[in-house]
């Protein structure tokens, strides 16, 4: 028989039993599904993480204060009170790399108009933070440096607060009170969206951090220091020259450890991502487990079908067919129906996915190397899976084979 003739020959003996041919397929053919669902989530989930740490501002890095000690034991970092308003200004002043600085101060509050009231989140922020941060005013203004040095009764509010305390409507002008201190609204943020933890990064009141520092907040130093670096090139640098300001400005000694911790956007997308990551390759190895046990049962049917063409494999020796011939008919077989179960694997995959995205508001972000591999891992699984009947057919002896029933 000649070889060009072995493929056709594979897949005419497919053909003859076609249910049983979907129905072996279908193993793979969940697998490969599984596999392309997870992994799309799973990018799409890596994909909105970074899109959110982009968010944060170019070039950012977080400062917080260090941990602090009750009775010998620590309760947590970022408890001590190391941070202050001088620390962020030394930073702005004498690092030449820092372009921008931005103690920060937060409160949960009640904030009052007329006759409605909404509890949000009272950020004390420089004026240098939507530049921090990168986020427009949609209307009206940021306060100035002057207004901060003064301690201005000035406040920027986000969409959430438009949405709760003045429907919708322009609130540019009017004044709520916070803790009883009348603020008056002179910006309105753009819509930001969630943020990395969940929570809504519109529902927020920015004021200046003397204001919410002496009265509001009641707190005396900064629970972070943002900190804006001049390009991505100067990131190490710049961190270095902060640690060594800040240990010089707290006194600390050589043997002493840093009373604060510095974090860059690259720690928070690694922290944000590593969590995503392991739950995507935890569940693609689960789905993998689906493609084991298609592969055997692909190995199962292949064994019958050796079986119950035992005769026709015995004519075909008979006749002067070799045994290469029909370990490779046999193999072929296997492998298209590896292939076929990838093939529709990956339409399952894509249209569960979509539906998964849409029903569940999860990212989704399509491979084309994880498809190119479901493919690729389906023939192996059916080379894998499909050798051993395929042997056993090519090793039949052709009188016992004709003598079957």
């Amino acid at each position: 028989m000649k070889i060009s003739a072995v493929p056709y020959v594979a897949i005419k003996a497919l053909s003859r039993n076609r249910m049983r041919t979907v129905l072996t397929a279908l193993g793979i053919v969940i697998g490969v599904a599984a596999v392309i669902t997870m992994v799309g989530l799973g990018q799409g989930a890596s994909s909105e993480v970074k899109e959110q740490v982009n968010r944060l501002g170019q070039n950012v890095v977080l400062i917080f204060p260090g941990e602090r000690q009750l009775g010998g034991v620590s309760i947590g970092g970022g408890s001590a009170n190391t941070l202050t308003t001088q620390d962020a200004r030394a930073l702005r002043d004498e690092i030449p790399e820092v372009i921008a600085a931005s103690p920060e101060v937060r409160s949960q509050t009640l904030i009052v108009y007329g006759n409605r009231n909404y509890h949000t989140r009272v950020y004390g922020q420089s004026h240098d933070y939507l530049q921090i941060r990168q986020w427009p005013v949609e209307s009206g203004r940021m306060y100035t440096e002057d207004e901060v040095e003064q301690s201005a009764l000035v406040a920027v509010v986000g969409q959430t607060i438009i949405e709760e305390l003045f429907d919708g409507s322009d609130p540019i002008g009017e004044t709520i009170r916070v803790r009883g201190v009348p603020l008056e609204i002179v910006g309105v943020l753009s819509r930001k969206g969630m943020s990395l933890m969940g929570s809504v990064q519109d529902d927020i009141v920015i004021v200046p951090y003397t204001t919410a520092f002496q009265r509001i907040s009641g707190r005396s130093h900064a629970m972070v220091i943002n900190v804006q670096i001049y390009d991505e090139q100067s990131m190490e640098i710049a961190q270095a020259k902060i640690t060594d300001l800040l240990r010089e400005r707290h006194r600390l000694a050589p043997y002493q450890e840093n009373d604060f911790t510095i974090q860059t956007q690259e720690d928070v997308a690694q922290a944000a991502t590593e969590t995503s990551r392991v739950m995507t390759w935890l569940l693609a190895s689960i789905a993998g487990i689906s493609l084991f046990v298609g592969g055997i049962g692909i190995m199962n049917v292949m064994l019958v079908s050796v079986t119950e063409r035992t005769r026709e494999v015995g004519l075909r020796l008979a006749v002067g067919a070799k045994s290469p011939d029909v370990l490779l008919q046999f193999l072929i077989e296997s492998v298209v129906l590896c292939l076929l179960g990838g093939i529709g694997g990956i339409l399952l995959g894509v249209i569960s996915t979509e539906v998964i995205a849409n029903y569940a508001g999860w990212p989704a972000l399509f491979s084309t190397e994880a498809m190119i591999v479901a493919v690729g891992v389906s023939a192996v699984v059916g080379v894998f899976f499909g050798f051993y009947p395929a042997w056993k057919a090519s090793r039949l002896d052709p009188i016992v084979a004709l003598r079957t029933e």
